[in-house]
Parts: structure tokens; C-alpha cells; sequence
């Protein structure tokens, strides 16, 4: 390809990527396909290995949308509510296009000097963006910013460097006395880098009355007991969101804690929410003024819910010396005389790898493009959208809040009615231990399990409740599909019932315009039914 059939090739890509936005909205979420479903139709006599002779681009392109976009889940739906935000501008597509254009390696300032000191930059413009303390600057010449691939990245990296200086500080420590902590709602990040590195990890427990945060005397009654234990505390992860519940750990009761443990590094994870440290009014509840006092590093994905497409985690850590002590390997060939002046900053040695992505430059384009006004008002949007969901949750008759709306975070349950003798109305929410619900709720898995694998699961949930007991003509089951319109609510309706009238039921009723609710006096009807549904699987 020459660079005239890039320009048209581009033009094409580009109208295509665009024509793709008009339609996403009425494509589905999940793709329709089976395990295996593109190496069999791969172009070629071997699905394993490359075409002899070159092809025609339109050839590969139109296979692009043939093959490729039918088996790509789309996580920039308006119907896509797992996992977490990821983000998606078209300020962040041209800048990984421009990026890549210009092709390199990017591991130390002689490299390329505009992508080092544009990363510079940036992790300053977010610091100051987020309010993070100076010593987090890379212009204050001690601590600093870099951009990793993925939180994990940054955990995994942070952890490297505790260890380093740990042993430096106690050389006569043994690596298998080594303790890092976790608590059970922390990403599962903290598992994987204890994993990597052959160190243990000590999972904190947290309680349904501290919405799930660690609090400061539960990590010193561990700690206590560990050093008595002869163990060696060396690390812990405090969370500003977790994944799980948005649980916000109490970074001042930690920080305090850790008073009495100066060898034990802080870092705080705040890769979904700490976004909002954008916002002024949410810096209190995201904990701001502690992370700057207590945080050794603090790490933030902009790819999450930052405007900025993947990968672009940050990570700020109070001396960068801790980084470069713990990771700085130079042989001959990388020395620099601006290196070893001390002039500029080589990222190879703030991160595991050596090459790295010009990452600098999409966060450049989007940051300039939305400017701080913008990015703050899409923050405070998405918040106010969860904040109407949460009060929908509130009113509802059938849901419950798990924990409180955590900024754009909402945990929610099921709660089963049971309407017994003299109307009286009993709800059982999912975790009570009298209500066999547990296996309710495996069957609606395996359901959604195998309706995904079998390609025809349009973009709903299905979550089943019933009553205590299971066995009893009064017993109720009820069945709720989230959909994304009337029809396909309506056809997981139809589906059911036509289960439920081969097995003998049909006495329940269908009702819901977007949310349909399945009632069933006779429960065991619908588990037999739901189990003739998903193949066989029964409680």
C-alpha cells in the first residue's frame, strides 16, 4: 500500500467507523456467535497460517465487516451494563491514530523526546486536574506521573518497588515473611501481583455496616497479629471505589495506622472513581486531602470512565526514586549523556517493560478538547443518571439497594413477595440463609449462560426470586427480565410460558411493559420449566 491508497483506505475506514456509531444502537450487545465461530471462517486453505500471496485491500477490509464486527461484544452500547465503563471519544481514536503513525519505542527521552515530555506533561495536567499534591508533579523534580497499560500494571509495578525498598531497609528480611494486604472487596489486582511475585497476600475481611470499607482497626489488629507472627508487613492497597460495591476504604484511619508502620506502602487504587477528584464537591467523599497526606502512589484509569480510550492508566507515586531504584537496568547501549546528567526522565524504568505506547497523546487531544469545564460536566452527568436509576431502585417494589449509590455505581437485589394468609406481604431478600434462592439464582445463570452460547440471547438479564419455601401450593416465584424494549422483555415472556404450559403451569401472569415479572404459584413448575429451558440442569 502506497501512501495515496492509504489516504483512500483511510477515508473508507473512517466513513465506515462512522457509519458504524449511526448503527450501533440497533445492533446487539453480545454477538450472536459460538467458540470457534471466525478460525472457521478465516480466509485461506489453513485457518492456521498466512495467505501465500498478498490479498486485495477491499478484499480484507470488507472482511473486516464481515468476520470481525459480528463477534465483537460492544462495550460502547447504550444497552452494555457490565463490568465497568470503558471509554470511547473520537478526540482519543485520532490520537491513537496519529500515534501510530509515527511508530516508535518510546523508552527513554533520546528515543523520541516529544513522547516523553508530552507524558510529563500530561500526568501534571491530571494531577493538577484531580488536585493531587505537588509532590506528585514530575515538575517538582521528586515524585512524578507515568502512564501504565492497566491498574493491574500499576499495582503490579508499585508492588515491585515496596518490596525493593523493604528489602533495602531490612536486608535481613526472607521474602516468604513478605506480607501484603488486600481487603475482600479489592480489585483482584493485589491477588495477581502476590501471585507474580511468590508473596502472600492477606485478605482483610469488611463488614455490611461500613458499606464495605476497611477501617483502620481491623488493619491494625492484622498487623499486630502478623509482626507477632514474626511475618514482615510490607505493602497494602486501599481502595476509592472497589469494583464490587464502590466501597470508598477510610484512608485516614489507614494512614494513621501506618504511622506506627512507616515500612508499609500505601497505595491507593482508584481506577473507576477517582475520576471525580475532578469535581470539587466529590473530592471530600473520594478522599482527596488523605491520599495526598498518606498515598505512597495513587493510580486513576482514564479508560475507564475518563474519556479516553485504552489503554491509559495513570499512576503518580510520591518519590520516583522508589520506581527507579527498584526497576533501573542500563546496559551500554541505553546510556544517554541527557540520562545520565539527570536532565530528563527514561519511563523504561518506571514501568516493567522497556518500549511503550505514545500514550501521551490521545489524553493531549481529549483534555484539550473537552477542557476542564467538560470533563467535569461529563462526570457530574453520568452521576446524576445514576442517581435516578438508585431512586427507581429505591421505589421499587421488587429491587433493594445492596449498598449505597456509590457516584455512578449502583448495587442492587432482587426482593421476592410473598403474599400469605390475610394479605399480609413478607419480602425475602436474596441473602437470606431461609431462602433457597441460591439455587434460583444458579439456574438463572446457567440459563443466561446457555442462551449466550447457543447465540440467542439479546441484550436482557434474568434474575429469578421466590418464596421460603418451594414446596407449598401458597410458594410464589418470580421472574424478572431486564430488557432492552418491550419486545425482547416480551419475548423471554413467551418463551416462559410456553415452558411453563408443556410442564403442566400456565397459572402465573406476565406483566411489565419494560421490566416483565413472571408470577408462579405452583415454583416448582417454573424451576422444571427453566431447567427444560437451559437443557436439563434442575434444582
Amino acid at each position: 500500500m502506497d501512501v495515496e491508497a492509504f489516504r483512500k483506505a483511510g477515508y473508507q475506514a473512517i466513513d465506515r467507523i462512522c457509519d458504524f456509531y449511526y448503527s450501533l444502537q440497533e445492533r446487539p450487545v453480545v454477538p450472536p456467535v459460538q467458540p470457534g465461530y471466525l478460525l472457521k471462517q478465516l480466509p485461506g486453505k489453513h485457518e492456521d497460517a498466512p495467505p501465500e500471496e498478498g490479498e486485495d485491500w477491499n478484499v480484507i477490509a470488507d472482511d473486516y465487516q464481515k468476520l470481525i464486527l459480528p463477534g465483537l461484544t460492544f462495550w460502547q452500547h447504550p444497552n452494555f451494563y457490565a463490568y465497568f465503563p470503558t471509554a470511547c471519544t473520537f478526540e482519543g481514536m485520532l490520537g491513537d491514530l496519529y500515534s501510530t503513525s509515527t511508530p516508535n519505542p518510546g523508552f527513554n527521552w533520546t528515543s523520541s523526546p516529544a513522547c516523553t515530555e508530552l507524558e510529563m506533561a500530561m500526568m501534571d495536567w491530571c494531577a493538577r486536574l484531580f488536585g493531587l499534591a505537588d509532590h506528585f508533579l514530575n515538575s517538582s523534580g521528586t515524585g512524578g506521573g507515568v502512564i501504565q497499560t492497566t491498574s493491574s500494571d500499576s499495582a503490579l509495578v508499585v508492588t515491585v518497588a515496596a518490596r525493593s525498598q523493604y528489602t533495602r531497609r531490612h536486608p535481613d528480611a526472607k521474602l516468604e515473611d513478605l506480607v501484603l494486604y488486600v481487603t475482600s472487596q479489592t480489585h483482584s489486582l493485589g491477588v495477581k501481583a502476590s501471585l507474580v511475585l511468590g508473596l502472600q497476600c492477606r485478605i482483610l475481611d469488611v463488614k455490611p455496616e461500613d458499606e464495605y470499607a476497611l477501617r483502620g482497626e481491623t488493619l491494625r489488629a492484622a498487623l499486630e497479629e502478623d509482626v507477632a507472627r514474626g511475618k514482615r508487613p510490607f505493602f497494602l492497597i486501599g481502595t476509592v471505589g472497589t469494583t464490587s460495591s464502590g466501597a470508598i476504604d477510610h484512608l485516614e484511619e489507614i494512614g494513621e495506622v501506618l504511622k506506627d508502620y512507616p515500612d508499609v506502602w500505601l497505595h491507593v487504587d482508584a481506577a473507576w472513581a477517582g475520576v471525580t477528584l475532578a469535581c470539587p464537591e466529590y473530592r471530600d467523599v473520594s478522599r482527596l486531602k488523605d491520599i495526598n497526606t498518606y498515598a505512597t502512589s495513587v493510580g486513576t484509569n482514564l479508560h475507564k470512565w475518563g474519556l479516553v480510550n485504552f489503554d491509559a492508566a495513570l499512576l503518580w507515586v510520591r518519590s520516583r526514586t522508589d520506581l527507579t531504584d527498584a526497576l533501573d537496568v542500563t546496559p551500554e547501549f541505553l546510556r544517554t549523556k541527557q540520562s545520565e546528567a539527570g536532565a530528563v526522565i527514561d519511563y523504561r524504568n518506571w514501568h516493567l517493560g522497556l518500549g511503550r505506547r505514545f500514550r501521551s497523546l490521545k489524553v493531549w487531544f481529549v483534555l484539550r478538547s473537552y477542557g476542564v469545564k467538560g470533563f467535569q460536566a461529563y462526570i457530574r452527568r453520568c452521576i446524576e443518571l445514576n442517581e435516578y436509576f438508585a431512586s427507581l431502585v429505591k421505589t421499587s417494589p421488587s429491587l433493594a439497594l445492596v449498598t449505597q449509590p456509590s457516584f455512578a455505581l449502583t448495587v442492587f437485589r432482587v426482593v421476592a413477595e410473598v403474599t400469605r394468609g390475610e394479605g399480609k406481604v413478607h419480602r425475602h431478600r436474596t441473602d437470606d440463609a431461609a431462602n433457597p434462592l441460591g439455587l434460583l439464582n444458579a439456574i438463572s445463570m446457567t440459563f443466561a449462560k446457555e442462551a449466550a452460547a447457543r447465540g440467542d440471547a439479546p441484550p436482557y438479564l434474568v434474575v429469578l426470586s421466590s418464596s421460603p419455601s418451594m414446596q407449598t401450593a401458597e410458594s410464589t416465584s418470580v421472574v424478572l427480565v431486564f430488557g432492552a424494549d418491550e419486545a425482547k422483555v416480551k419475548e423471554v415472556g413467551d418463551m416462559l410460558k410456553t415452558k411453563l404450559n408443556a410442564k403442566g403451569g400456565g397459572k402465573g401472569r406476565w406483566s411489565g411493559k419494560f421490566t416483565g415479572v413472571w408470577r408462579e404459584k405452583e415454583s416448582k413448575v417454573v424451576d422444571e420449566a427453566l431447567a427444560s429451558l437451559i437443557g436439563g440442569v434442575s434444582v
